[in-house]
């Protein structure tokens, strides 16, 4: 009996462990089909999220490396999405435009260069890591369509490159808050003269005005909202779903992290990642998150043991 006994609460304890085996077997299926379940919803319209850097965005440049491994640590944040950069190559000066590498004589004398390719090493990069790169232009009031064509002259060999983007901000303008309205005839030029190089290359047109965007061409653009001095994340969030409605189904992106938004985000224990999942949650037509260059190395400290270069303490 004490035997019979034995074997029965022997086999009560293993159908439990069994029991306990197996649902524990469901929760680890349930939980991998609820991210499988995330993935294909966020992946259907977010497709990238990294950073934007300039020339005048990077003072203190920390090089290369930190770049591209940073671009990649946002990424990671948001399953799905591949490292992305907005590489602004070709900054407002005077009424033209600097492009950040040397420009070969007898073109437009509002196209002028620098002396060095401060891009080539980081593209190489991107190229490595699977990014997506948008080249962006201030143009001021030199001709876009042939500012796109030195800008895809020198870096349309980078397999990384998916397109070219304007900051309609400096469209026929020294002023932030104003620019030029962007026409369909002239957003269908730009994007021609793109697409010369590359007929799978896209556009975007970045301003933080709906009513500077063109009336109705939407085929390859992608419309960048980058608006800040918000009082609060809910401001932001209520101010980019507006944006999202207002061009949907075309595809959006955003900008954001800026210093004058920092008294608020700068609280948050990770901004790129909260600020954006409300984002993703408020407007479902997001196709990029970006953070911007300004504030990126107080959020991602450089490493000098990575390489970086760092800055002396004053």
């Amino acid at each position: 009996r004490i035997t019979e006994e034995h074997d029965m609460t022997m086999m009560r304890a293993n159908r439990r462990r069994a029991s306990l085996r197996t649902a524990a077997g469901l929760t680890v299926l349930l939980a991998v089909a609820i991210c499988v379940s995330l993935l294909a919803a966020r992946t259907d319209k977010l497709q990238g999220a990294g950073i934007r850097s300039s020339t005048y965005g990077r003072p203190n440049d920390p090089g290369p490396g930190y770049w591209a491994r940073t671009g990649t640590e946002i990424a990671a944040k948001f399953p799905g999405a591949k490292p992305e950069a907005i590489w602004i190559v070709s900054r407002l000066k005077d009424r033209g435009t600097e492009m950040s590498f040397p420009v070969p004589p007898g073109g437009d004398p509002l196209i002028t260069g620098m002396p060095e390719d401060l891009s080539e090493p980081v593209l190489q990069l991107f190229d490595q890591l699977g990014y997506r790169v948008w080249l962006q232009t201030e143009p001021g009031w030199a001709p876009v369509d042939k500012a796109f064509h030195v800008m895809l002259d020198r870096y349309g060999h980078h397999k990384c490159v998916i397109g070219v983007g304007v900051d309609v901000e400096w469209h026929r303008s020294n002023n932030p808050d104003l620019g030029d309205p962007v026409t369909d005839e002239m957003a269908r030029t730009w994007l021609a003269a793109a697409r010369s190089h590359n007929p799978s290359y896209r556009m975007f047109l970045k301003h933080f005005r709906e009513n500077v965007m063109p009336p109705t061409v939407r085929d390859g653009i992608m419309f960048v909202d980058d608006s800040q001095i918000f009082k609060s994340a809910d401001e932001m969030i209520d101010e980019f779903a507006k944006w999202g409605k207002t061009f949907a189904p075309a595809p959006v992106g955003f900008q954001y992290g800026y210093r004058s938004d920092k008294p608020w985000w700068g609280k948050m224990m990770d901004p790129v990642k909260e600020i954006g999942d409300r984002i993703l949650a408020a407007t479902p037509n997001t196709e990029t998150l970006i953070w911007v260059d300004f504030s990126v190395q107080d959020v991602f400290p450089p490493d000098p043991s990575k390489g970086d270069r760092v800055p002396p303490k004053k």
